[in-house]
This record gives C-alpha cells, sequence and structure tokens, in this order.
C-alpha cells in the first residue's frame, strides 16, 4: 500500500492558530478565612507545593492579594468556582476573582 507524500498547497493545513489569553486568579484577604484553609486550597486545586502556597497565603495575608495560578478562562473559572464552594461549604468568606494577565 502506497502513502501519499506530495502534499499540493491547496491542502496544506493552516498552522495559524492563536494563544488563548491568560487570566490569573486572585485570592483576597479577609479577617476570617484561616492560613491553614487558604494553604489547603492553593495546594488541592492550585496543586502548589507546601512552600508556594505558604509563600502565596502570606501574600494574601500582607498584600490583601496573591496570585494562586495564571490559566485560561475556562480553567481559572472553573478554579475559582471550585474555591468558593469549598469555602462556603467549611463556612469561610474568602473570595477570588480573576483578571487577564
Amino acid at each position: 500500500m502506497a502513502f501519499r507524500t506530495d502534499f499540493s498547497s491547496d491542502t496544506d493545513i493552516i498552522t495559524d492558530l492563536e494563544v488563548p489569553p491568560s487570566y490569573k486568579v486572585i485570592l483576597l484577604n479577609d479577617d476570617f478565612t484561616t492560613m491553614d484553609f487558604v494553604v489547603n486550597i492553593l495546594m488541592t486545586i492550585f496543586h502548589k507545593n507546601e512552600n508556594e502556597a505558604v509563600d502565596i497565603m502570606l501574600s494574601v495575608h500582607r498584600n490583601g492579594r496573591g496570585v494562586a495560578g495564571i490559566f485560561p478562562y475556562d480553567i481559572a473559572a472553573t478554579k475559582i468556582q471550585m474555591t468558593m464552594k469549598r469555602a462556603r461549604d467549611a463556612g469561610f468568606p474568602l473570595k477570588c476573582n480573576m483578571e487577564k494577565a
């Protein structure tokens, strides 16, 4: 069986694809959510190691906000929903949002 290897220009595949925009997921500080809970969220939802999670949590605590990660829109929105649900289920008012990176 022979395979065709001589493709003409009218059958070439277009390879110019745009990279989707990225969005930062930002955790916001409040006076009630515990530091341990924020570290746990960062490790389980955002897949940070313990040192990264603690650094981000301290940024949230000291600066009022911290970047949990940078993702395509759909992934960022999903991680925000997961974070907010877990916080509400645990009785914490933790908030997060996203902004274009």
